[in-house]
């Protein structure tokens, strides 16, 4: 009888778990038992390891095979425990052939033996390095995303036989290390696409300009109103060219999202720029907030250090709509399932669309409206109260008049948006002040504490803000989002205190 042990990893969510992989060969009917709460691609692990065995002329044993997965509690998933296994089998029959107990072993086998990417391998080095591993072993499709983490050895291999010449002669391999500046493809078509579009390309529409200009600079969410053709969704996807770059940190906190996802490949295995994501009004639930027996991170936590954009939000069904409240609220998703809960990061800068009426030509001077009273109503009614009160920023976009569109001169010159984007900057610079042990830290996750803080309440701002109240019916969490939207024109006038002027602006665009 021969047993030996090494060690893979588990996902929860965007945590890992520790699995250490115990392989047995006794005498007895030729067989091989996964056990350790494995589900169904586990299971059928042993038909790839045999077959990867057998095209490398290396012996599968014709006798009782045992493998465990511990710990047993912990449901496994995924073909990312085909390696250790395969190292496992191999070894038991081997005594030469030790296995390192400092080193992670994760990846899925082809039959022929090469190695193929898994979802989490981010993830999993993350794991590893906190828990004082010294290596981590996996697919080199898996390269580029693990070598964001820094601080333990990442061994990228392309085959099993691979693998086994680096268990007999690790010191022949140099570590992975991610080139410093090497350039990464672009998120999606959707975010490319996104990123091409800026303010020079939109005449007129100053208001909605300068409000895409403050939800920039501090996080703050966006509803534009407006009739077809006023140019809603050009402004929505100009945001984004808005937005600083993402830091290291924040790149490696998007990458670890869109590797539980399953969302990188070899051709996209980083995510350098922004999320920019725009789901269909006929999204479901699940597919916006996250989901599944397993869950994964849905459109909101994908867009994590991005922008979520929803276009005609009243056309989503409004039992997915308020699905947005509390993410829009905490900034995170929680996922509740029989066997725990997942938390998923959702700092995103949410923004949408609407039309005031299903028609879209409600008050137009130039179209009749073809809606009755009670269209109306229903249509407006599919966005309810409180989710229109966590939204900081609600803008009215007129019609451009013909003269505008048609005037050949450019609406903004470069340099007006470079110095735009630079203002953008030193404003969330100044917020980084703040908070410099946050990264990413922006006036629209600041608590009731912080704004008492960094808003001093004079009279003459107490006054105005009773009237607010009195006069728009501000509940205290639009009162709240109104001081932090001031707080922010205030970084962008590189102002140290709110003043008057500031939160006047800031209650222009509250919903009237």
């Amino acid at each position: 009888m021969s047993t030996t042990t090494l060690f893979s990893m588990a996902f929860y969510g965007l945590r890992g778990q520790l699995i250490t992989v115990e392989v047995d060969i006794s005498a007895g009917m030729p067989m091989c038992t996964i056990v350790g709460l494995p589900d169904t691609a586990v299971q059928e692990a042993k038909e790839r390891v045999r077959a990867a065995l057998k095209n490398m002329d290396c012996r599968f044993p014709p006798q009782r095979i045992t493998v465990n997965l511990a710990p047993a509690d912990v449901r496994k998933n995924g073909g990312l425990y085909d390696l250790p296994m395969a190292l496992g089998i191999y070894a038991a029959q081997n005594p030469k052939f030790i296995l390192p107990q400092d080193t992670i072993f994760i990846g899925e086998l082809a039959l022929d033996g090469s190695l193929r990417a898994i979802q989490g391998a981010i993830v999993a080095t993350q794991t590893a390095k906190e828990l004082r591993f010294r290596a981590i072993v996996l697919p080199r499709d898996n390269a580029a995303e693990a070598g964001l983490i820094h601080g333990i050895e990442v061994f990228p291999l392309a085959h099993l036989r691979d693998v086994f010449h680096w268990v007999q002669k690790r010191d022949d391999f140099t570590p992975f290390v991610t080139p410093h500046g090497t350039p990464t493809d672009a998120l999606s078509s959707s975010t490319t696409t996104a990123a091409l579009l800026d303010f020079t390309q939109i005449r007129g529409q100053e208001m909605a300009k300068r409000a895409l200009t403050i939800a920039a600079a501090g996080g703050h969410n966006v509803l534009m109103s407006g009739p077809p053709g006023s140019g809603k969704t050009l402004l929505a996807k100009s945001l984004i060219s808005l937005l600083p770059q993402l830091s290291q940190q924040e790149m490696i906190e998007v990458t670890r999202l869109y590797s539980t996802a399953g969302q990188l490949n070899n051709q996209r295995a980083l995510i350098s720029e922004r999320p920019f994501r725009n789901p269909h009004h006929t999204s479901s639930a699940i597919a916006l907030v996250g989901g599944g027996t397993w869950p994964r991170p849905g459109e909101l936590s994908l867009a994590h250090r991005g922008v979520l954009f929803l276009d005609e939000l009243p056309e989503f069904p409004r039992h997915v709509l308020e699905t947005l409240r509390q993410p829009l609220e905490d900034k995170t998703v929680t996922i509740a399932r029989a066997h725990g809960s997942i938390q998923y990061p959702a700092n995103m800068i949410f923004i949408a669309t609407q039309n005031p009426c299903p028609c879209g030509y409600l008050d137009d001077p130039t179209h009749e409206c073809q809606c009755s009273a009670a269209d109306i109503k229903r249509y407006r009614q599919k966005i309810s109260g409180p989710l229109l009160d966590r939204i900081d920023l609600h803008i009215h976009v007129p019609k451009v008049d013909t003269k505008s569109l048609l005037n050949q001169q450019e609406p903004l010159p470069e340099q007006v948006i470079a110095r735009l984007r630079q203002r953008i900057a030193h404003a969330r610079a100044l917020q980084q002040q703040r908070w410099p042990t946050h990264s990413g830290r922006l006036n629209s996750d600041m608590n009731q504490t912080e704004i008492k803080k960094w808003i001093p309440i004079n009279p003459s701002l107490e006054t105005l803000l009773h009237r607010a109240v009195d006069n728009l019916h501000l509940s205290a969490r639009a009162l709240f989002r109104v001081l932090r939207v001031a707080r922010t024109i205030a970084d962008l006038d590189a102002a140290c205190e709110v003043t008057k002027d500031h939160v006047a602006e800031a209650l222009q665009y509250r919903a009237r």
